[in-house]
């Protein structure tokens, strides 16, 4: 079972989290270990080399003919430094390098992680305001970068240092126990002081990390309005809004900078103290002769090696600290079960299109009560009109049926079988939907069609597109159909989303004001087009377009969430209802009885 967060979450449980992406390295980090361990056992070489020299240059002074005897010592303390140095060039760039290694594969398994998780995550999702593309891409990014940042920094820094630091404590130990006592005090009296500054600081990270969220999101939202903000000419009001957020960013950055300095220099307070307690105790037992004049030298050094971690410790745990906070929002991420697809088992049948929705009730993630008692029967091969004023429920019809909600109460069936047992992919595939606005991805046209057919050949997209009259303007083009499909014209970008229909070329269509954008020349051609492509096909379209209802088989009225009327274009328009006074008034806006007579 994944671990579930509260608030907060320790080194523990994200070492239980990081296990699965690090294991398959094991042997990567087996190698890393041992060279860690072989470096920590040099980097003791020169403190007890240099108290060898100091002690066996102070028996040479005393004694004639010094020099010419000491010799042999210089030539023998010269090889065992050089060869140490030559020795830890391998060792360094080993653990660097495989360090190193380690964080790129597993950064690159987390990223990848956090893709195909959400990609099982349902709709509703992400239309949280929460889970928005800007939050969602801060949290992962950052999350990510933290947590490969503390694999890193366990191989690279801290590993090294503390196994140092440990082996240094065990020769001062063995050297003389009171001098090993007083570095084992100060340590756990600096972790301590470190600990009180991260748990101070706890509360201000996470909300920095807030902070960057909603000035990421703020930023995207101004590119993605900039038309509606310059058209209000609102730069002003907007650029006070990011001002404000900015301020409030920097205040918790100088926070988070006034607090790590008083600590900081605390620490180092208490480092120095370290120093002279054990110079002052080396001395001591120097005059008492309990101890060689080579024995102080060789404890400062050993010192210096057991305070190089805690000269990093604030680094680290800044690093540690904010891996906590970001894989926090992470892990959520990867680990929000309750936010996959519901998943069917039903794969083999042969869908024809026949839909049996039965009183449906649906409100969507946020509260909003979207269909009540709706039952709509929609017959295979024949088209089914959904008309009513905007926020009737129609395209909430559209997304039960595409399985991208649930309904709260109530049952949709497909040929006789409940659509919650479809598998997705099967019931997807099996499916054509175009929408009032459908995304365009980054890359040329051909791709962009291609995404109906992903082993589509180039003849079979070019023939998509001239069904979609789409052909002639992409030859005009530059680059054809190497063009970037980003750059067309919202009218030029929803007939790619037509081609992409005509080339999947499903059993059913689902269409949600798939003319909207057109104009209405392209419209008559679309029109045209999918009245070819429905011949045989269960298709359901929502459209304000008169001449794309009137010809359906069946049309249903919605009004508030509910159906009101179901019938013919002929039989709905005798009544006095919903459907007349929307039939009425679209013929109004169209200005029919002028058209007529200039057409008479």
């Amino acid at each position: 079972m994944p671990i579930r967060f509260q608030k907060t979450i320790n080194l523990y449980s994200i070492y239980k989290q990081l296990a699965p992406y690090t294991r398959p390295y094991k042997w990567l980090i087996a190698g890393t270990l041992t060279l860690t361990l072989i470096g920590a056992v040099t980097a003791q070489v020169n403190p007890v080399v240099l108290k060898y020299t100091v002690d066996e240059v102070s028996k040479l002074i005393s004694s004639a003919g010094s020099f010419q005897k000491g010799i042999p010592l210089l030539i023998f303390i010269s090889i065992i430094l050089l060869g140490k140095e030559l020795l830890n060039i391998f060792i360094h760039f080993g653990q660097k390098f495989y360090g190193e290694k380690i964080r790129i594969n597993v950064s690159s398994k987390l990223a990848q992680a956090a893709i195909d998780k959400i990609l099982t995550y349902k709709v509703a999702y992400y239309t949280d305001e929460d889970h928005s593309s800007g939050k969602l891409q801060t949290r992962i990014d950052r999350g990510i970068e933290s947590l490969t940042k503390l694999v890193q920094n366990f191989f690279i820094d801290i590993l090294p240092l503390f196994s140092s630091a440990i082996i240094a404590l065990i020769i001062m130990y063995l050297q003389n126990v009171y001098v090993g006592l007083v570095s084992t005090i100060i340590v756990p009296i600096y972790f301590y002081i470190t600990a009180k500054q991260a748990k101070k600081l706890g509360g201000v990270r996470r909300r920095l990390r807030s902070q960057r969220e909603q000035k990421t999101s703020g930023l995207l939202n101004l590119v993605n309005s900039i038309m509606v903000i310059k058209s209000f000419v609102r730069e002003q009001l907007e650029g006070k809004k990011q001002l404000n957020l900015q301020k409030q960013l920097m205040d918790s950055q100088l926070a988070t900078r006034k607090a790590s300095f008083l600590y900081d220099g605390l620490k180092t307070f208490i480092e120095q103290i370290g120093v002279v307690l054990i110079i002052l105790l080396t001395v001591y037992l120097v005059l008492q002769q309990q101890m060689t004049i080579g024995a102080i030298m060789l404890h400062i050094m050993l010192f210096n090696n057991v305070s190089a971690p805690i000269r990093q410790l604030h680094r680290i745990y800044d690093d540690m600290n904010d891996a906590m906070i970001y894989a926090e929002s992470y892990f959520e991420i990867l680990n929000a079960d309750d936010q996959a697809e519901p998943e069917g088992t039903v794969t083999d049948n042969e869908i024809r299109g026949n839909f049996e929705v039965d009183q449906v009730y649906f409100n969507y993630p946020n509260g909003t009560k979207a269909l009540h008692d709706v039952s709509i029967h929609i017959e295979s091969g024949k088209t089914t009109a959904l008309v009513g004023l905007s926020g009737a429920g129609k395209s909430t019809v559209i997304n039960l049926l595409s399985k991208f909600y649930t309904p709260d109460s109530g049952s949709i069936q497909l040929d006789g079988i409940s659509l919650a047992d479809y598998n997705n992919a099967h019931l997807r595939s099996e499916i054509g939907l175009v929408l009032q606005k459908n995304h365009i991805f980054q890359g040329s046209i051909a791709e962009n069609i291609r995404y109906g057919k992903t082993e589509a050949t180039l003849e079979e997209i070019r023939e998509a597109a001239k069904k979609a009259y789409l052909h002639e303007q992409i030859m005009s083009l530059p680059d054809q159909y190497d063009y970037d499909a980003t750059l067309l014209s919202g009218g030029q970008q929803q007939r790619i989303a037509i081609a992409r229909l005509f080339l999947k070329d499903p059993p059913i269509i689902l269409l949600d004001e798939p003319t909207a954008s057109l104009d209405a020349i392209a419209t008559e051609h679309i029109k045209n087009s999918l009245d070819a492509i429905k011949k045989g096909r269960t298709v359901v379209i929502i459209s304000h377009s008169l001449s794309q209802i009137i010809d359906a088989d069946k049309i249903y009225v919605m009004q508030n969430g509910t159906v009101v009327q179901s019938g013919t274009h002929e039989t709905l328009y005798k009544f006095e209802g919903v459907y007349k006074e929307i039939f009425d008034a679209s013929a109004r806006s169209l200005n029919l009885d002028r058209l007529l007579k200039t057409l008479s």
